[in-house]
């Protein structure tokens, strides 16, 4: 298989981002990004009115909805869409026949085509593809992620069937029947009047080894996209339809491609269903990304999105946009499988909070628990959370590695509380041979180094032997985990639970000596006199 060169962006790391993956990536690397300016970041589940019309289904999703905030400014944000575009611009940009209406008015290319509504009969449809000439592309009016687009289609036969798979199976009535444009497919990112990132969309794919049947390979390349923080959660799916593409070119799943030989899985490029980013920023013609600037521009309220076009295969400055997309994912601009990551969260921000532009002291080094920051809006316990500040002042960290008896869970408890007092923040974490692995990062070098002397402290719980310290430049989290292993998480659960008896011990103790006071003769004995001065303190 062939070895992929990529460089991510060191401060988006795997371990930064590894609460987020999935649907919650595009707001997280964005609230990140602003948080460690020293932004005010919080988290909602309530509605807000500036996505009251667009985002309502996120009251039941947190993690996709928060808000940044300088003395000076606020701004909200869904998932990769920002306050500043407006209800209006997300509408055209979900609807693919009045994207093209706006773009008609520009110079922009588009390929031929016409919306047809679910009241005209497929045969209209037929009809007007012969007119306009095939190959032609079916898909939705309102649609995303693919479902439902089926391409180069080269027979009124075919369009036939396809119909019938949009409109019948899938339910996509309204749809768009639009010239075939040969070429690659890429994907830009915008921001005001700049692309700030581009990839190319390449269909599922494997490449042969003269060994695997193209099943393995497909879940060898599963493997590997499962080290991304962003093709983790878009497995390649082998389905029917990947068995009936390969096997109209004359593959089954079963056959041995040759050492270098690329099979091509579908003809859909989506990344989130198989596609494979591929970083070409540097590589696109001038012409291309003002085309996708112009593209952006074209829609009232539209500031910054992702442009999908095809640039055509017989001429390379040539470039037809096919969607915009207000609400982009952003996964796979930041974590291309070949390539550059380009730094998509800190553009947005550049935009929204220009005075930030040169806070980017941290930015390599801190970030939040995100499962923490939303637990309290899944369990419906609050409706806003606030993140802790990031730290504005230098980070400044070391390692400890602890020898002896050291392993209870107690005495890592009492290094959390150690680290608390000394505004540190860090990790305890067990070591296979029997060490622990001790991180702590501050603002102050002093309370690190002084924190050495708490290890040593604790001699009911721990027994030190030895401590070796060494200097720590991975990512910090905010706050201080205790990083259990199974046998460390039996033991706390054990722990806990033995709290919980002597609370409910303590309840139902208090509980009898209630009882019993109540039943005492000296306490019915008094009753006449408590109920004499009731009645005086009524009428006083």
């Amino acid at each position: 298989m062939e070895e992929n060169t990529n460089e991510w962006l060191p401060h988006l790391s795997e371990e930064v981002v590894s609460d987020a993956h999935g649907n919650l990536l595009d707001a997280y690397v964005i609230a990140l990004e602003g948080w460690r300016r020293g932004l005010t970041l919080r988290w909602h589940v309530k509605n807000s009115e500036k996505f009251s019309e667009m985002a309502t289904w996120y009251v039941d999703n947190p993690g996709q909805l928060f808000s940044l905030s300088s003395k000076n400014r606020q701004h909200y944000f869904f998932r990769s869409r920002g306050d500043k575009i407006s209800n209006e611009a997300v509408a055209i940009g979900k609807d693919k026949e009045r994207t093209k209406q706006a773009l008609r008015k520009t110079e922009v290319l588009i390929p031929e085509g016409k919306q047809f509504s679910e009241k005209e009969t497929d045969d209209t449809i037929i009809d007007y593809a012969s007119s306009l000439g095939y190959p032609v592309v079916l898909k939705p009016t309102d649609g995303s992620f693919g479902r439902g687009v089926v391409s180069n289609i080269t027979s009124p036969g075919e369009l036939a069937f396809s119909l019938e798979y949009v409109r019948e199976q899938l339910n996509y009535r309204d749809v768009i029947v639009e010239q075939y444009i040969p070429g690659n497919e890429y994907r830009m990112y915008v921001v005001n009047d700049q692309v700030v990132g581009a990839i190319n969309r390449i269909p599922p794919n494997v490449t042969g080894d003269g060994i695997n049947s193209i099943k393995a390979l497909i879940e060898l390349k599963n493997e590997e996209r499962s080290l991304n923080p962003r093709l983790v959660s878009c497995p390649i799916n082998l389905n029917q339809e990947t068995v009936d593409f390969i096997g109209r070119k004359g593959y089954t799943l079963d056959t041995v491609p040759e050492e270098g030989e690329q099979i091509f899985l579908s003809e859909k490029t989506n990344i989130s269903l198989g596609g494979d980013p591929i970083d070409v920023l540097d590589e696109l013609p001038e012409e291309i990304k003002r085309t996708a600037v112009k593209a952006i521009q074209a829609v009232p309220g539209l500031f910054h999105g992702s442009v999908d076009l095809i640039i055509h295969a017989n001429n390379p400055e040539k470039g037809y946009v096919i969607e915009l997309n207000p609400t982009s994912q952003l996964g796979g601009i930041l974590y291309p499988m070949k390539g550059k990551s380009r730094d998509i969260p800190s553009a947005i921000i550049d935009y929204y909070f220009p005075e930030t532009i040169d806070v980017t002291k941290n930015k390599a080094n801190v970030f939040f628990d995100f499962h923490d920051v939303l637990d309290p809006l899944q369990s419906r316990d609050a409706s806003v959370s606030t993140v802790t500040p990031c730290p504005q002042e230098k980070m400044y960290a070391k390692k400890y590695t602890v020898s002896g008896e050291v392993q209870d869970i107690g005495y890592h408890r009492g290094l959390r509380k150690q680290a608390f007092e000394r505004y540190l923040h860090g990790f305890v974490m067990n070591l296979e041979n029997g060490d622990i692995e001790v991180v702590v990062a501050g603002t102050d070098m002093e309370m690190i180094n002084d924190f050495k002397n708490a290890l040593w402290e604790d001699e009911e719980r721990a027994q030190v032997f030895e401590v070796q310290e060494s200097s720590y430049d991975e990512p910090i989290k905010v706050g201080f985990d205790i990083k259990a292993d199974l046998k460390t998480q039996l033991e706390e659960l054990k722990l806990y639970q033995q709290e919980l008896e002597v609370t409910v011990n303590d309840m139902k103790k208090a509980e009898i000596q209630r009882r019993k006071f109540y039943d005492s003769l000296s306490w019915r004995a008094t009753k006449p006199i408590r109920l004499a001065g009731a009645v005086f303190k009524r009428f006083k």
